[in-house]
């Protein structure tokens, strides 16, 4: 076979006695561009009696050419024309004969299946509850696991439990400040566009310190988190479950909730309060460069207006918010990561599936939480 690298070509010839040639020249792998099916066939479409091969000039070929040839026995079986395979290479009529011999067996192919409403309906419904169930079984053993933490009893190293904390704070610190400062920056802007008509500019810095001490700066945090460590944390255990590092710990009688979760969640129960007021900070200083810049509201008097605004009631009900979304965070990434498959594809899914568990949870527990507040009339 040459192995000139040029683009496959296909061509036909009529010849006497209601003969058909085609001619295969180039080279007919998977990595180069093919003629569509449709123009291989379309000279097929004429009443010939035989179809003949010319490979004289057929480069390189794989399955692709295979391929080809099979649709053409088809659509000449469908048709009664005759096919001559004298002309191909010894290999591929080998190829051919073995495909012949061995026929496809019924019931093989695979059809989707067409399931009604109802049906649909009914899966996502046990979907939604072994999903349930699988969370609350994750959480009581998890639960366990810190509870043993507590009593000192629990199995882990301490040098994971510090890098982990690195890693879950100061490591954090700048995508928390740009996010932050960026977040009490909008929020100056779009208090600043309705106080302004009444002249109201000066109370930009109630707005600011009361949205991200209350509300922003722990949710804003906890969703920088879900994307940044609960899919490390998936990706980590995802790639352990993979490895048989965890099985293995299991074997050596380790507990995977004391010696994986359990320090994850710690760190993150540390961090989150810090995080969150890290970011109460950095949001407040976005909305004063804001009000300094364009209403030429003093660094002094943007000051004083905070903390006449905030009590410490403001401040306690964000920090108590971002505790308990360092919890979910952490669940939601060791869940999914030892929930993970056996694949590097299951690892990236199983980071995906963290982070958009973790979101949904942080912004429905948000949700409650605030309904708690109101409630209580803080």
């Amino acid at each position: 076979m040459s192995v000139d690298n040029n683009a496959p070509c296909l061509s036909s010839r009529e010849l006497p006695d209601r003969r058909l040639e085609i001619v295969l020249s180039g080279d007919w792998t998977a990595e180069v561009a093919r003629p569509s099916v449709d123009e291989i066939l379309a000279p097929l479409a004429n009443s010939q009696a035989e179809i003949c091969f010319d490979t004289s000039q057929l480069g390189q070929w794989d399955s692709l050419l295979l391929t080809l040839l099979k649709a053409i026995d088809a659509h000449c079986k469908q048709t009664g024309i005759r096919v001559n395979r004298a002309g191909l290479p010894v290999g591929v009529r080998g190829m051919l004969q073995l495909t012949d011999a061995v026929p496809e067996q019924e019931g093989v192919r695979r059809t989707p299946p067409h399931s009604g409403l109802l049906e649909k309906t009914g899966l996502i419904g046990i979907a939604v509850w072994e999903e349930a169930i699988a969370m609350l079984t994750f959480i009581g053993e998890a639960a366990i696991g810190f509870v043993r933490f507590l009593l000192g009893r629990a199995h882990y190293r301490r040098v994971d439990l510090v890098l982990l904390i690195q890693e879950c704070g100061a490591n954090a610190l700048p995508i928390v400040s740009l996010i932050s400062f960026l977040v009490g920056m909008i929020l100056a802007f779009v208090g600043s566009v309705q106080l302004a008509k009444y002249g109201a500019q000066t109370y930009i810095s109630d707005l600011v310190g009361l949205g991200m001490a209350r509300e922003m700066g722990a949710l804003m945090t906890a969703i920088i988190m879900t994307g940044r460590t609960g899919a490390a944390f998936a990706a980590q255990l995802g790639s352990m479950q993979v490895n048989d590092e965890i099985d293995a710990l299991k074997t050596m009688g380790f507990s995977e909730m004391e010696f994986l979760v359990v320090p994850r969640m710690l760190a993150l129960i540390l961090m989150m309060p810090l995080l969150c007021v890290y970011s109460d900070l950095m949001g407040m200083a976005g909305g004063g460069l804001v009000g300094l810049t364009m209403y030429d509201i003093s660094i002094l008097e943007y000051t004083q207006h905070i903390l006449a605004r905030l009590r410490f009631q403001d401040l306690a009900v964000g920090v108590g918010k971002s505790v308990v979304f360092g919890v979910l965070v952490a669940i939601s990434g060791c869940m999914r990561g030892m929930q993970c498959g056996r694949s590097s594809q299951a690892v990236g899914m199983a980071a995906t599936s963290a982070v958009v568990t973790g979101i949904v949870m942080i912004v429905c527990a948000d949700a409650v939480m605030t309904l708690i507040v109101i409630g209580m009339k803080w």
